[in-house]
């Protein structure tokens, strides 16, 4: 396994490498970072016992939602108290945030510590994986974190190009000649299967072959939230014989998703936690 970072002018090109297959790929904007496990000092500015939390001003144009389970029970408006970023902006909404106790606030609501990011992060979490990086200045900037572990590289990331530039469009090859398509809302996003040139083979073994590809695509392109799945051309008893399988894809996501169900329209229903955003979400590299 090898972690990559891949420099091209303001952004890194995060990249989890397991058995030459890209296996995770995450964005990283230098001057405007996801903001997850950022550190702030933040300002209660209303209490919504509706929503079981509370509003947290973290600066001049930047308000955060505190759960009442992650240290909101309690809190009282005009209060000061450092809190950390568990979840990025993303879907139009500010980032969710944790009580952090540990610190004392600021005497103004602001950034107290910036989090690290997704390659240190992918880091901390594998840490027998060797991490390449294409540039020397993000090799500096990285080192007091990863010394030991960083290798210069420069052309690492090369044979990932082509597949991480397909990671934004909005629709991914399948097995068979299938095809995915993704269409975001804010609610949650659609996966809809076309089975295109695949449609001469009998759908429960299509939909059956196609479910790691998929799986794989869900977690490239960081899709979180509610995902709706619709499976090509099932009748309704076969959508049961689908579960055992998807599940068992699922279990290899990093973020650990569930399966719900189907609905009565036939679409599998999983739930995804939503952390850092999605890549049709972020500017392109």
């Amino acid at each position: 396994m090898v972690i990559i970072g891949a420099r091209r002018g303001g952004c890194v090109r995060v990249a989890r490498v397991e058995r030459g297959e890209l296996a995770e790929f995450y964005l990283w904007h230098l001057a405007a970072p996801d903001g997850v496990e950022d550190l702030y000092t933040g300002r209660v500015d209303a209490v919504l016992p509706a929503l079981a939390g509370c509003f947290v001003a973290l600066g001049p144009n930047l308000s955060g939602f505190l759960p009442d389970s992650a240290g909101g029970r309690g809190q009282n408006i005009g209060t000061y108290l450092t809190v950390r970023v568990t979840r990025g902006p993303q879907g139009g909404k500010g980032p969710r945030l944790a009580a952090h106790p540990a610190l004392a606030p600021g005497e103004s609501p602001g950034l107290l510590k910036r989090g690290p990011g997704p390659l240190i992060a992918l880091a901390q979490a594998h840490p027998g994986a060797e991490i390449w990086v294409d540039d020397y200045e993000l090799m500096a900037s990285l080192r007091p974190a990863l010394a030991g572990r960083l290798r210069h590289v420069a052309d690492g990331f090369a044979p990932f190009e082509d597949e991480a530039a397909a990671l934004f469009e909005p629709s991914a090859p399948l097995p068979q000649g299938a095809r995915l398509h993704i269409t975001p809302a804010p609610a949650a996003t659609l996966l809809d299967i076309d089975a295109a040139a695949a449609s001469a083979m009998p759908p429960l073994a299509l939909n059956l072959s196609l479910i790691p590809a998929l799986c794989r695509q869900i977690v490239l392109r960081n899709l979180s939230g509610a995902l709706l799945i619709d499976f090509a051309g099932l009748k309704s008893a076969q959508r049961a014989k689908l579960a055992a399988p998807l599940q068992a894809a699922l279990a290899f996501d990093p973020l650990k998703p569930r399966l719900l169900g189907f609905s009565h329209h036939g679409f599998a229903e999983i739930t995804r936690p939503r952390i850092r955003p999605a890549l049709h979400e972020m500017p392109p590299p």
